[in-house]
């Protein structure tokens, strides 16, 4: 196995790295793909639609998210939403696909809120008062009123849990969900002159507790509401109670279910991943909206304080949650920590450093020998991981647009940085700029590797499925296997 090419498992942006599409007509997973087979995989049916006699299609799509469930068995999941999704009658599905997660292995916490049922409540009782997004202050009336529409939507969640009418998805779950005075509180306090009275913030959050009940298949439902030592109960709003139960149990992930407010690229298309720092500047650049703008904050947040990836998706899409978790690419903006800080395009000052990674390899036999001269004639096409001045690693994309594709070669990390992950991060580096150029399939070639490449979603190919050109130059004396992904 060639430097550079770390032997744990790796997982790519929501979890292990298996592409969960779902084509008309499934791409064989033997050793050979055809051009033809391959070329069907961007007609894409819904599960609602595809028919009901596909029976290859159904173990495929098994078989695609088992990666998934074997990395996320034990780890917890925080799940945020507001009371617009109980509104607005998505509840049910909700539950339904939170059931599977549970029944998966996955230890989840959710964590309602219930803004627009306490502002109904306040409009009933003739108040003026009405709650905005985040933390204001409230009056001891609708601390009455935020009680009484907390206490109705965690029967409600209650209730949807304890279904199990033959021929649903909920016969024969028995999932236990169990709320209680987990969060300690304490007052916000006075603003800016402005006494914020019930209106609390997280002090503390009973993690043994907490621990306890997932660790024993049960669910936990945290209301918007925290209690002091003094036996007060005061109003917090659900994005920070979810960030700090993200944040104190170290969970895996934190999910916000919105309305539709995921971030978007300049083109409408959703950005799928986004760093940390990115999503600050993001924030700092004041162009999205009040709503977007918040939750994203809260996972920006949750990421910078040990989270390991923050979501936000729409409750809009049945299914979100699902999609979210076992595909590839997800259906909406996934936050996480910038690993990316040394990663950046080649210069022509880095092709000393480059040709020192890549010499080991060629004497070696695992590259093919390449001289520095084509190095510096190809270093535009050179991406290079650097710390503190050393380029420790580096990754060369060659475009063949004309046919789609895009191949990957000299994916290196130096002996010293192996294990890290870093040949993940080059991995899905080169994956996103594949994307951007407007490739539909990444390719490589390898002698010494495949098992690596297969264990991130590429499948084999044969010779037949490289671009023309390439082929045309096909080494064949090294006996090079073809490895290929769909992205």
């Amino acid at each position: 196995m060639p430097a550079g090419i770390p032997a744990r498992q790796g997982t790519g942006a929501r979890g292990p790295v298996a592409h969960v599409s779902i084509p008309a007509n499934p791409v064989p997973t033997t050793a050979s793909v055809s051009k033809s087979d391959m070329a069907t995989t961007d007609d894409i049916l819904s599960a609602q639609d595809a028919p009901e006699n596909a029976p290859a299609q159904f173990v495929r799509w098994f078989r695609d998210v088992a990666p998934y469930v074997h990395d996320f068995r034990g780890k917890i999941f925080v799940i945020g939403f507001g009371g617009e999704l109980v509104r607005d009658g998505a509840l049910n599905a909700l539950v339904q696909d939170l059931s599977l997660l549970s029944a998966l292995g996955i230890r989840l916490i959710l964590v309602h809120g219930s803004r627009p049922q306490v502002n109904e409540q306040l409009r009933l009782k003739g108040y003026a008062t009405q709650f905005g997004r985040g933390t204001e202050p409230t009056s001891a009336d609708a601390l009455e009123c935020a009680k009484e529409a907390a206490g109705e939507i965690r029967l409600d969640i209650e209730a949807a849990f304890s279904q199990g009418l033959p021929n649903t998805p909920m016969s024969h779950a028995q999932i236990r969900v169990i709320s209680g005075n987990f969060v300690t509180a304490r007052p916000v306090g006075i603003i800016d002159g402005v006494d914020y009275k019930h209106a609390g913030a997280v002090r503390k959050v009973d993690l043994e507790a907490i621990r306890n009940i997932i660790s024993q298949g049960a669910i936990v439902l945290l209301s918007p509401l925290g209690f002091s030592p003094t036996g007060e109960a005061f109003n917090l709003a659900m994005e920070d109670l979810a960030t700090s139960a993200a944040v104190a149990l170290r969970a895996e992930k934190l999910i916000f279910l919105t309305q539709d407010r995921t971030v978007h690229n300049t083109d409408g298309t959703i950005d799928t991943e986004l760093a940390r720092e990115d999503a600050e500047a993001l924030l700092a650049s004041r162009t999205l909206d009040e709503d977007t703008a918040s939750f994203l904050a809260h996972a920006s947040l949750a990421v910078k304080r040990g989270v390991a990836r923050a979501h936000l998706i729409p409750y809009t899409l049945d299914g979100s949650v699902l999609l979210e978790i076992f595909t590839h690419d997800g259906v909406g903006t996934m936050v996480v920590e910038d690993t990316l800080d040394d990663i950046r395009p080649a210069t022509v000052d880095d092709v000393g450093a480059i040709v020192q990674l890549i010499e080991p390899l060629e004497e070696d036999g695992t590259l093919v020998p390449r001289g520095r001269s084509i190095i510096e004639r190809e270093v535009e096409k050179f991406t290079v991981l650097e710390h503190d001045g050393v380029i420790y690693g580096c990754v060369a994309l060659r475009p063949y647009l004309d046919e789609g594709m895009a191949e990957m070669a000299c994916l290196i990390v130096h002996p010293e940085w192996q294990g890290t992950g870093e040949g993940e991060v080059l991995l899905r580096h080169t994956e996103s700029q594949a994307r951007a150029m407007g490739a539909k399939r990444l390719f490589v070639l390898t002698t010494r590797t495949s098992h690596w490449f297969l264990n991130r979603g590429f499948v084999q190919g044969g010779v037949s499925d490289l671009p023309h050109e390439k082929r045309a130059h096909y080494n064949r004396s090294r006996n090079s296997l073809v490895f290929i992904k769909r992205l």
